[in-house]
């Protein structure tokens, strides 16, 4: 997700969802390299927190020879970086606490689904809050 210097109509798009068993920094650059691949362009900034695979020294050293800044969180301060968070919440709330995954794969199939309906299916910003009024009634 973008930050709040970035352009507003990438600000709600997930460029990726991955649902693996472990996450490094080594993967992190290859599904990070694919997403550049495919837009054309790499950012000129990421908002992150301090996990492991965004401190490793394979990510860091791919941010420094592309020249990307990081811009870390605070540790606990999850509002610095907010627009994650809410698709964090979004994600939680409308596909992982209503669904079951058997196994990784069937994970995998159930998110790529929910993502495509998070970019393609959602109408504007005013739509989005009133549906999760009514989801939260429901």
């Amino acid at each position: 997700h973008a930050d709040d210097r970035a352009p507003r109509a990438r600000v709600r798009e997930a460029l990726e969802v991955r649902c693996e068993r472990r996450i490094d920094s080594d993967h992190t650059v290859r599904r990070l390299e694919r997403i550049v691949a495919g837009t054309g362009r790499a950012p000129e900034f990421i908002r992150c927190d301090n996990g492991p695979e965004l401190t490793g020294r394979h990510f860091l050293a791919w941010c420094i020879d592309r020249k990307i800044e990081l811009l870390r969180i605070q540790p606990g301060r999850l509002t610095q970086n907010g627009r994650v968070e809410s698709f964090n919440g979004w994600m939680r709330e409308e596909c992982l606490n209503v669904s079951w995954f058997g196994n990784l794969f069937e994970a995998r199939g159930k998110i790529a689904m929910w993502r495509r309906e998070y970019n393609e299916e959602r109408p504007t910003a005013a739509w989005d809050t009133g549906r999760r009024k009514n989801l939260r009634a429901k």
